[in-house]
């Protein structure tokens, strides 16, 4: 299994994402000379041809697919034919033409909403199309179940070193903190900053409060993609994350304690809760040498600086 060298030409899809960013910060850390980035606007990756173009021209040796439309329960809900049609593309696009021009290995980065919805917990890779989804990112997930689908097929088929990680809730610097379009953590944490700062007594959460969520800082799931690319080839789903979890309710008040919101969490059940409960089994990435080091306190608090140094940057940016 060749392992990339610092003069490798490593093409990182989605670099202005919370996931390929900090891929790229980890690979910039790590001394790779040789990365090779382009925005939405330079390269749409739903676009067959120029994604060949682009293979052609750059010859990337090798690739992290961490490009792809995302978003929470409401925009999941409200945008299905677009999180399907624009995830399938992609993946479709970028593992063809990873195949047709010879790149030596390729990750491709998925979400742990693959599972059925009831699945039993903690979630094993084993248990992937055992069951229905969840209707609220249904959409989202049959186009991640197919990027695995493709990247094992080309492995069958052609001997392709394509493998797929697959992430629990991720968090962090770059995250998305639009309110319309967030996952529940950044959208919690700016309410919070917004109600400090303008001396609100409540911060309306969505929901119960009593779903179960576990969560992986963004640069911990860096350091397990550099990992994997050095270190695993294996057909299927590997899970990525922490192996614990907590509520809502209880993410929501280590949120407020860490901004300093003081005042009350209004929780709205009439808003969708999601799936019940959705926690990895993290053992097969363990057993194979790899666990993550940071703690959610210690992840909160960095994202919270990171969002107070950077908002201005952070809202324009969607």
């Amino acid at each position: 299994m060749p392992a990339m060298q610092p003069e490798s030409r490593i093409y990182v899809a989605g670099h202005r994402g919370l996931v390929g960013g900090a891929i790229l910060r980890r690979l910039h850390a790590e001394g790779y000379t040789n990365v090779i980035t382009r925005g939405s606007r330079d390269l749409d990756l739903r676009d067959q041809a120029a994604v060949r173009a682009f293979f052609a021209a750059e010859q990337p040796e090798f690739v992290f697919l961490a490009a792809a439309k995302v978003g929470g329960i409401l925009a999941n809900s409200t945008y299905p034919a677009q999180f399907l049609y624009d995830n399938m593309m992609i993946a479709a696009n970028v593992i063809n033409a990873a195949h047709e021009h010879g790149v030596t290995k390729l990750l491709n980065l998925g979400s742990s909403c693959i599972y059925p919805r009831l699945a039993p917990q903690p979630l094993k890779e084993d248990y992937l199309l055992t069951g229905p989804l969840e209707d609220t990112n249904r959409a989202y997930a049959v186009a991640k179940i197919a990027a695995i689908e493709l990247c094992d097929s080309y492995r069958t088929q052609y001997g392709s070193d394509f493998i797929s990680g697959m992430p629990t809730n991720l968090y962090g610097p770059g995250d998305n903190f639009d309110l319309k379009g967030s996952h529940v953590l950044p959208a919690l944490l700016r309410k919070m900053v917004d109600a400090k700062e303008a001396g609100a007594k409540t911060v309306e959460v969505w929901g119960s409060g009593t779903p179960l969520r576990e969560f992986l800082y963004v640069d911990d799931l860096a350091d397990a993609c550099v990992f994997l690319m050095e270190q695993v080839s294996e057909p299927g789903p590997i899970n990525i994350g922490t192996g614990t979890d907590l509520t809502i309710r209880d993410l929501a008040h280590e949120i407020a304690d860490v901004v300093g919101f003081t005042g009350d969490l209004a929780f709205d059940a009439s808003k969708p809760d999601g799936t019940p409960r959705k926690l990895m089994d993290v053992s097969r990435l363990a057993g194979l040498g790899w666990t993550a080091r940071t703690t959610l306190r210690d992840g909160l608090e960095k994202t919270y600086a990171w969002y107070l140094a950077n908002r201005e940057q952070a809202l324009a940016a969607r």
